[in-house]
């Protein structure tokens, strides 16, 4: 089998692995369903919002690479990345909505304050404040560049980008493991550390056959 075979199979096989996940976390009984719904100030409740924030621009990401090049081992990375984010972002906006809590807030990321020793994340990383913030998120510049690049710097930058924004999904979902009290976001969070760990060494070796 050719690399680029192995990697569009590659590739096929962690969007199948996270339709699964996603199923099991919707299916799956919640031990909480008999307790009060988490409220302000929870994990379960700022993982949520900010997750959400952080999958769109993962989505938005992979619509513009999609457009900008003909290569699909890239096109269907940015389709299972497309699909399965839009929906884990609609269950969680769900959820938002069932436990009767605003969808956004002015201040993202308080719920992860003290992690990894610091001031919360947003504070850790130096973006200010607002979605930028949020660990692994890509600039404006960046998605400037992006929108403006074609063919092969469209797929190293997308690619590298996308890397990025999983190593920090990876390190908001870890922490929501670690301090959500439901079992919703507790095993969709873990589903999430292994499912874009395996992306993420997709995307290093794609970035290896580009020689970039």
């Amino acid at each position: 089998m050719t690399g680029r075979r192995l990697l569009l199979a590659g590739s096929a096989a962690i969007g199948a692995v996270a339709a699964v996940l996603i199923a099991l976390t919707v299916l799956a009984p919640s031990s909480s369903a008999d307790v009060d719904p988490p409220g302000e100030g929870s994990a379960d409740v700022g993982f949520a919002r900010d997750m959400a924030v952080h999958h769109q621009q993962a989505v938005e990401m992979s619509f513009l690479v999609r457009d900008r090049t003909d290569d699909e081992a890239v096109r269907l990375l940015a389709y299972d990345i497309i699909n399965t984010q839009a929906n884990q972002r609609g269950m969680m906006l769900g959820w938002l909505e069932t436990w009767g809590v605003p969808k956004s807030t002015s201040e993202p990321m308080r719920w992860m304050d003290g992690a990894d020793g610091g001031e919360g994340t947003a504070g850790a990383h130096g973006h200010g404040a607002g979605a930028a913030a949020m660990p692994g998120m890509a600039t404006d510049e960046e998605l400037d560049e992006l929108r403006a690049a074609e063919g092969r710097d469209a797929e190293v930058l997308y690619l590298r980008l996308m890397t990025e924004h999983h190593r920090g999904g990876v390190q908001m979902a870890e922490a929501a493991v670690e301090r959500a009290g439901g079992d919703e976001i507790t095993n969709l969070a873990a589903g999430m550390v292994r499912a874009q760990g395996s992306e993420i060494q997709l995307m290093a070796d794609m970035l290896a056959e580009r020689g970039a």
